[in-house]
């Protein structure tokens, strides 16, 4: 058994999210501050007529925030009926790992809070720190924000 990930880097580290839970890529557009917001929620956007969420995982994650350069970009995750976007600094490729390189994710968690991280996977001499996805939109706020 395989998965299908779609990487990208957060400053040098990087990261991979299911590619069944990838709605799309987008470049960054204008994003509109929502009020009383959690701090890791950028603002909404609207993506075709649809208002989504984003989220700065730079801020979810607890790492210093970067400017946005020609690289940066927003992975749009479906989960179920909720739509978001996560913004990264690069989207990097689409890779299969095989069942044998990805591994529970190590006691001590690269700086993140270890529910963030569903396992870690070996590509050649990189390490992917493979995201659960369910944990980064806070429920609550996601109910709120529905349209």
């Amino acid at each position: 058994m395989e998965e299908q990930l779609v990487t990208f880097n957060l400053g040098t580290e990087e990261f991979g999210v299911d590619i069944m839970k990838v709605q799309e890529i987008i470049r960054i557009p204008a994003i509109t501050r929502v009020p009383k917001a959690p701090a890791y929620i950028e603002g909404v956007i609207n993506l075709r007529g649809n208002i989504i969420p984003v989220v700065d995982l730079r801020t979810r994650f607890h790492m210093p925030a970067n400017a946005d350069t020609d690289l940066s970009r927003i992975v749009v995750l479906q989960m179920e009926k909720r739509v978001f976007g996560v913004r990264v600094d690069a989207v990097n490729e689409v890779l299969r790992l095989s069942e044998e390189n990805i591994e529970p994710p190590p006691p001590i968690a690269v700086g993140m809070e270890e529910h963030f991280i569903r396992n870690v996977g070996k590509v050649g001499d990189r390490i992917l720190i493979l995201i659960n996805t369910d944990q980064i939109m806070d429920e609550e706020f996601a109910d709120e924000i529905a349209v």
